[in-house]
């Protein structure tokens, strides 16, 4: 799953240009037993089983540098933001700490990581994916990623508001034309109406936002 998410698109261009160094890494190579176990049954009894705290230690003793930060993907953490996610792309090292099963020991989330960050109000089978949400909301914004640099700076939520509707060619299709103000050339009108939309689109979809 990670190599596929890792190796598209921007991700992949990101580490072609050496911007960014993407690994997926097994927790099952910090265990200690013939099995490679790295759950066992709750303590108090209950369904599913639960994360051990060893191999996760073991593990980011190993990978851990003075200049890592660990993020532990969660339910409970705080939600992904733009703002979360542009902090996130000034840290040097992250290292994304993916739950599975019922949960993870309480200890890890206790001792051993620095933030829980959780990408929204539902249950997913494991972190996997909620990690490569935020690698590529966070790789995005690195410095040379992205072929424009305006591109991280006119979407959706970075000024806190949504992003303008966009159009391209035909310039009518089905009857449906595009807005003549952008074909205007008046550039001062275009930026206006945009943030006339971005606004009004804020307002209506997004109120929380404003």
């Amino acid at each position: 799953m990670c190599r596929e998410v890792l190796g598209g698109s921007i991700l992949k261009r990101a580490q072609e240009k050496g911007l960014a160094v993407l690994e997926a890494v097994d927790l099952r190579k910090w265990a200690n037993d013939r099995h490679r176990t790295t759950d066992d049954a709750p303590y108090g009894g209950g369904p599913g089983m639960v994360m051990k705290i060893e191999p996760i230690d073991r593990a980011l003793a190993e990978l851990r540098t003075p200049e890592t930060k660990v993020i532990f993907l969660s339910p409970q953490g705080r939600k992904l933001t733009h703002a979360v996610a542009a902090k996130l792309s000034k840290e040097s090292h992250l290292i994304l700490l993916c739950g599975h099963y019922e949960g993870v020991d309480q200890r890890v989330a206790d001792h051993l990581v620095d933030e829980e960050i959780s990408i929204g109000d539902y249950v997913l089978t494991s972190g996997v994916l909620p990690a490569l949400v935020l690698t590529d909301a966070v790789v995005r914004l690195l410095p040379g990623v992205l072929g424009d640099s305006q591109s991280a700076e006119q979407e959706s939520f970075v000024a806190g508001c949504l992003d303008h509707p966009h159009y391209t060619r035909p310039e009518i299709y089905r009857g449906w034309p595009v807005p003549d103000v952008l074909l205007s050339g008046n550039h001062a009108a275009i930026a206006a109406w945009r943030a006339g939309k971005a606004a009004e689109a804020t307002r209506a979809k997004r109120p929380d936002l404003g």
